[in-house]
Order: structure tokens, then C-alpha cells, then sequence
């Protein structure tokens, strides 16, 4: 039984696991998103997470660690230079994890992992979802807009007597 075990081992050894999760993360810091099986988009973002937290130090002894988990230089510089920037602010939950359906040779579910801080298409829905309100009450709302509706007529009105009174005085 697994009770209480968390790590997915996707039916490989120890030895190949680790190069699995190193060449995807590696994969993930060089293009920002890549696509897997939601198995190991989940084991991934379990592996990378801790890397991008201790990049946002940058010290020789953090790099040195992050070496011993990546082996590849330029991964590493991609990630203390540009991406430790964009998520210098930002607390923990580094990757966002999209599913896409499944593959069609072994219907093996298919997912979209990627950096959240480099995808602006959501950055923008999430500006204008923000700005939306919403109503509960369901008959309020004819009253809410004829009460703007003469509001507004109000507010014109109220410059146009403004005007009359300025001419009648002169």
C-alpha cells in the first residue's frame, strides 16, 4: 500500500526520474511553457517550484545547488537573471498548470505547464475581470438603471440651466 507517499514515481527508476524532471525543467526555464502528461506536469511543478524560490537569492551557493539539480549553465543563467526578476514580488506558485484534453496514440491526458509571470493573455483577463461587478439581487437592476438614467439627465440638465441663468444675468 502508499499510504502518505507523495512523489509520483512515473514507473521509472530513481536514476532516470531525476533526468527526466532536470531536462523538463530545463525545458521549462528556457521556453516559459511546454507540454507533458498532466503525471509528469504535476511531478514537475513539485521539482521546479523550490528551484525558482531559491533563485530569488542570488548567491554562489544557491546557484551551486541549483547546478547540482539542473546540470545546464544555461538554464541557470536564464533563471537568476530574467525570471528571478519577474517573480522577485511574487510569494510561491510559480507554474500554472493547463490541461488540454488527451493524446490521441495512447489517450494519455496532455497538459500545458508553464511560468505564470510570463503569460500575458491571463495577466490581462485577470485586469478586466477585476473591473466587473456583479449583482445579486435579480430585480434591482431595472430600477439601478432608471435611477442612472435620471441621473444623468439631471446632470445635463443642471449645466444647460447653469447657462441661463449666466445669460439672463449679463
Amino acid at each position: 500500500m502508499r499510504h502518505g507517499v507523495k512523489l509520483n514515481h512515473l514507473s521509472r527508476t530513481a536514476a532516470h526520474r531525476k533526468a527526466l524532471l532536470s531536462n523538463l525543467a530545463c525545458e521549462l526555464i528556457a521556453h516559459k511553457r511546454i507540454t507533458t502528461t498532466l503525471a509528469k506536469a504535476k511531478a514537475l511543478r513539485v521539482y521546479v517550484e523550490p528551484l525558482l524560490t531559491r533563485s530569488k537569492n542570488d548567491s554562489t551557493h544557491n546557484r551551486r545547488i541549483i547546478f547540482s539539480y539542473l546540470q545546464e549553465k544555461e538554464a541557470i543563467k536564464e533563471l537568476f537573471g530574467t525570471i528571478s526578476e519577474k517573480i522577485a514580488s511574487r510569494p510561491g506558485g510559480y507554474t500554472r498548470i493547463i490541461k488540454l484534453g488527451k493524446r490521441m496514440g495512447d489517450n494519455a491526458e496532455v497538459a500545458l505547464i508553464e511560468l505564470v509571470d510570463f503569460n500575458e493573455i491571463y495577466g490581462q483577463q485577470a485586469e478586466k475581470t477585476e473591473a466587473k461587478k456583479t449583482r445579486r439581487a435579480g430585480g434591482s437592476r431595472k430600477k439601478a438603471t432608471a435611477k442612472t438614467a435620471e441621473a444623468a439627465t439631471e446632470e445635463t440638465a443642471a449645466p444647460a440651466a447653469e447657462e441661463e441663468k449666466s445669460e439672463s444675468a449679463e
